[in-house]
């Protein structure tokens, strides 16, 4: 891992964190005058997905409200799935500096170096807290708990039900949640435990700036719902007759049943979310705390969404344009909307600038502090260009799957976002006349696809320069920061790499500490025999596994300090299958450790 923090006084704040758990004030005042930051963002809720929005039927009450006191950005865009967005809303930076290229199979794991909103504002005096999704990394240096989150809350990888889960931790109801690098077991339904959790911390932390990133993992996959709010949104019948309204017709595969649950979902968000402004109220913080909503993209499953094409995983509208609403009491004036462009890469600036924060000068933004919009002073900012891409693979690809974003036209290339063959099919909207993309008119303006084509090739190159992708971030293997080390499908890699029960791969590793290892690999059970093997470096060991076995543990390995891509899996029948998730744990030696 390349020296992050390379101005020291940071670094010494960032070793105490993460060796202790705690921040210690050590010469950093707490400074009131600046206002707290309270960070919502949703999980796959889309833009319609909101009364506000004419949803007919959702009842979002609180979040309505939010929006009336707020500050709309009625352009604001994301990536088209929730890593890329996460990591770019986190630092400033489009996702492709960052390492993250996609949401699963070591592709979202967010370069430790990358410096963070969290790291930048606990620099400034700030308590920093997450609660919720992360996404960027399980694992040393990579956890949140690493990038200047002191108090934190948190599920694995991309959601409760993946392959992340510790066993027994897979149900939205009393999940196994991390709290600062530990897992315990909590009581009640997942959004209501983070919101809890966020309550208390802005509670604790009162008397001293804090930012609270309460991240929802809802309404994301599985469709687990409180049985109220569910028979609450099932017996209204749904279906796609009931939400009229201009631009794109929901489409034919519109499921009742699936809508009644993520609509149930939705509705126990806004409660939460007006439990967690009530306490701010109650505590009398509300009118200086910054308060931003927004969500990661769009909706997964077809649904209303306030007319616009597509949905997530897609540059289309539908998968990108997302609610973003802003509240500071006295200083934004309530009820305006901006229609100024805007995105998560421009979140970071803004909210140093609204909270008197210096950016380090270490750090390049791709993004613009939206102050002098909020604050009503400007209606625009400097013209410039958004680019939004993603698509599935190991690496940024040119042309695949992306969209270009000016004041005025958008250019749109859909294709390749999925495994497989793809042409690339060039589309210009003009989203002032038409911001439902009903009609193509690239055919008819050659010169703005040109001019288009043109920023974007420049701006690929420019942000996928000096990146070697085919080696993402590193795990650490006993580290003292976290030992042991769970390693899981999530983050593994290579060519037959998947979560389906034959998928095998492997994980790309840093061995912080010489030393001697215990692995233990979990399997699923076999009534045949077979062969476990374990590689990393030059260091291989095979081990028989019986039958009914459902794990392996492979003792006592000398594993020298090193980097490599760790091999875990059984051969059986002369195929390869992969293990369920490894354990890797450095045992406490006495003898004079090598260095």
């Amino acid at each position: 891992m390349r020296m992050k923090k390379t101005i020291v006084w940071w670094l010494c704040g960032m070793v105490v964190a993460a060796l202790c758990g705690e921040w210690r004030w050590r010469g950093v005042e707490a400074q009131p005058a600046r206002p707290n930051v309270l960070l919502i963002i949703t999980d796959d809720q889309g833009y319609g997905d909101l009364g506000v929005h004419h949803n007919p039927v959702l009842h979002t009450p609180n979040l309505d409200r939010l929006a009336s006191e707020s500050v709309r950005f009625d352009r604001f865009y994301v990536s088209p799935v929730c890593s890329p967005t996460r990591a770019s809303l986190l630092t400033g930076r489009y996702n492709y500096r960052t390492g993250v290229v996609d949401t699963y199979l070591g592709r979202s794991l967010m370069d430790a170096d990358e410096i963070t909103l969290a790291e930048m504002l606990v620099t400034a005096g700030y308590r920093t807290g997450i609660f919720g999704k992360w996404h960027l990394g399980d694992n040393y240096p990579l956890r949140a708990m690493d990038q200047g989150f002191q108090d934190s809350l948190v599920l694995n990888g991309g959601g409760i039900g993946q392959p992340s889960d510790p066993p027994g931790g897979e149900s939205y109801f009393n999940p196994m949640l991390r709290r600062n690098g530990k897992w315990v077991q909590t009581k009640g339904y997942v959004s209501d435990v983070i919101t809890d959790a966020a309550m208390e911390f802005i509670s604790r932390n009162r008397q001293r700036p804090f930012f609270a990133y309460l991240a929802f993992n809802a309404p994301h996959t599985p469709l687990e719902v409180p049985a109220d709010k569910y028979a609450k949104y099932k017996a209204m019948n749904l279906k796609p007759g009931d939400f009229a309204g201009p631009g794109h017709l929901i489409p034919p595969n519109f499921d009742p049943d699936t809508t009644a649950k993520i609509y149930g979902m939705v509705e126990n968000i806004d409660d939460n979310v007006g439990r967690v402004l009530g306490k701010l109220e109650e505590l009398k913080l509300a009118e200086n705390t910054v308060v931003i909503f927004m969500t990661d993209n769009g909706p997964q499953q077809p649904r209303y969404n306030a007319g616009m094409f597509q949905r997530k995983g897609t540059v289309y509208e539908g998968g990108i344009r997302v609610p973003f609403f802003v509240r500071l009491p006295g200083k934004f004036t309530p009820g305006r909307t901006v229609l100024e462009p805007a995105a998560h890469i421009d979140v970071t600036p803004t909210l140093l600038d609204v909270c008197g924060v210096k950016k380090p000068t270490v750090v390049k933004f791709d993004g613009a502090s939206l102050l002098p919009l909020l604050k009503g002073e400007q209606e625009r900012l400097a013209d410039r260009t958004l680019f939004f891409q993603w698509h599935r693979g190991d690496k940024p690809e040119v042309y695949r799957a992306f969209a270009a974003r000016g004041r005025r036209y958008k250019l749109a290339q859909p294709a390749g976002q999925n495994d497989g063959e793809w042409n690339p099919a060039f589309k210009l909207y003009d989203m002032q006349l038409d911001p439902e993309e009903t009609k193509d008119i690239a055919a008819d303006k050659p010169e703005i696809v040109k001019q288009l084509s043109q920023a974007y090739e420049a701006w690929f190159k420019n942000v996928t320069a000096g990146r070697d992708y085919s080696h993402p971030a590193r795990v650490f293997l006993g580290a003292p920061q976290e030992n042991p080390v769970r390693l899981t499908r999530q983050d593994w890699r290579g060519p037959q790499a998947g979560w389906t029960p034959r998928s095998v791969g492997h994980w790309e590793v840093q061995i912080a500490r010489a030393g001697s290892y215990t692995i233990v690999a979990r399997l699923n059970k076999s009534a045949r025999p077979a062969t476990a093997h374990f590689k990393l470096g030059g260091v291989a060991r095979l081990q028989q596994v019986p039958p009914g076995a459902t794990e392996v543990v492979f003792g006592s390995l000398r594993l020298p300090r090193s980097v490599g891509q760790l091999e875990c899996y059984i051969e059986q029948d002369s195929a390869q299958i992969g293990v369920l998730d490894i354990t890797v744990t450095r045992l406490n030696e006495k003898r004079h450790e090598q260095k």
